[in-house]
């Protein structure tokens, strides 16, 4: 473990992971620029507390052979004629436990909820909005280049130090919201990235409850990467700071949901079921603060949602029928994505119970509304439903379904075929 970075360990880490220096500022979520600045002031050149926890992540992430190479890189790197070297490593970086993903406390203030203002909440607010409507395969550059050019600056763009905790928060919000949207587009991997530095942020911008959603978001993503005991693990760590605090029933509900699905994907029918109930419970309980402008909404469209997805963990298709028909009443047309996976998760039940011919009519229906939307997530599960409907294909129903989603498939193949591009890599990559 590092105790404090300096430019030394800054370059030996960068070298052992054999990464340019644009490639090393992009995981750091830096400038090239502050990178090179970092490297040539060596062990007299302290990057900012933000920083040091970000260089501390990408440290634990490595694999064994990189921490090696770090060592030794970096024992070349100390001056031999140096009578006090820094003790750089220490039993070696560790995984982060759910202790170390708990939000820092910053004094009384901490449990205030930060009102946001100004031009950040404003586009925050327009990409959310957005968002609802065409999904986060369009949207992605765009948050990403606002991050870059407007709020980048403020944070790294000069020599003094930031006192602001709403230039963190700010950064922290819009990060997250990126991450969201590299998922809906299919780059789990970069979400990871902007989630795990969503989090950092929120702590030094003392936004607790963006630190807490921040947590269930990483919880919703090792779902999706079918690791439901470290989706356990972030949604209990989420718990553990929302305990420290006032009560906040949305985040309450969504953290406890998350551990539902994580028991579902585990077998465990009877405490899915009681955790979703707590979750039902927590929405009806009374908010002790303010709602952070940063933290979507949780409701119970978004509670409806979870469940299904519990359901189907289960093996429930009447079940989660249920819950979908309760999204599609609760969510309006006009929440295309939302209303989208409502549709989506009925259809599967629907085929798993023998009702193909209202999975079909069902079918058309979400290819129809669906349409402008950019999301990969959609056109992955319109995939998989296409392969569910094969036993049947030999209804004429059924058919000509199928050769309606293969057409579909055909068209969309451009989000697919962007987002592995090039020019999906530029838009996203600072300059």
């Amino acid at each position: 473990m590092v105790q404090a970075w300096s430019g030394r360990e800054v370059r030996a880490l960068r070298e052992s992971q054999r990464l340019s220096i644009r490639e090393f500022a992009q995981r750091i979520g830096v400038s090239e620029r502050m990178v090179s600045r970092w490297e040539a002031g060596g062990a007299n050149i302290r990057p900012r507390p933000i920083n040091q926890e970000g260089l501390d992540s990408l440290l634990a992430a490595a694999s064994d052979d990189e921490k090696s190479r770090f060592a030794a890189r970096l024992e070349t790197l100390l001056s031999p004629g140096a009578t006090s070297e820094p003790e750089a490593i220490r039993n070696g970086p560790t995984p982060l436990p759910s202790t170390e993903l708990r939000p820092q406390q910053h004094g009384a203030n901490a449990f205030l909820a930060k009102r946001a203002e100004g031009p950040d909440v404003l586009a925050m607010q327009a990409f959310r909005s957005a968002d609802r409507q065409v999904g986060g395969g369009h949207l992605y550059a765009a948050v990403v280049k606002y991050l870059h050019t407007q709020v980048g600056p403020r944070l790294f763009g000069g020599d003094s130090v930031v006192e602001d905790p709403a230039v963190f928060t700010a950064a922290a919000g819009l990060t997250e919201m990126a991450g969201w949207m590299a998922h809906d587009a299919g780059r789990d991997d970069r979400a990871y990235s902007h989630f795990l530095r969503a989090f950092h942020l929120s702590k030094a911008g003392q936004d607790r409850q963006l630190g807490v959603h921040v947590l269930a978001s990483l919880s919703h993503l090792a779902h999706h990467r079918v690791d439901p005991h470290d989706a356990i693990r972030f949604a209990q760590a989420g718990q553990d700071a929302l305990a420290e605090g006032p009560r906040n029933p949305e985040l309450a509900a969504r953290l406890l949901a998350m551990k539902a699905r994580g028991r579902a994907a585990l077998g465990d029918d009877q405490e899915t079921r009681v955790l979703l109930g707590q979750a039902e419970a927590a929405l009806g309980g009374s908010q002790e603060e303010a709602p952070s402008d940063w933290v979507s909404h949780f409701d119970r469209g978004s509670l409806a949602s979870e469940a299904a997805r519990c359901m189907q963990h289960l093996g429930k298709p009447a079940e989660a029928q249920k819950h979908a028909q309760l999204i599609l009443e609760l969510r309006p047309s006009n929440r295309t994505r939302s209303h989208a996976f409502g549709q989506l998760f009925l259809i599967t039940s629907l085929i798993e119970q023998g009702e193909t011919d209202e999975a079909c009519r069902v079918t058309r229906d979400v290819i129809d509304s669906s349409q402008s939307l950019g999301s990969q997530l959609v056109v992955q599960q319109l995939r998989e439903i296409n392969d569910q409907l094969s036993p049947y294909a030999d209804s004429p129903t059924v058919n000509e379904t199928r050769q309606l989603l293969a057409d579909t498939m055909r068209q969309r193949t451009w989000l697919q075929q962007w987002i592995a591009s090039d020019a999906f890599e530029a838009q996203a990559t600072p300059r």
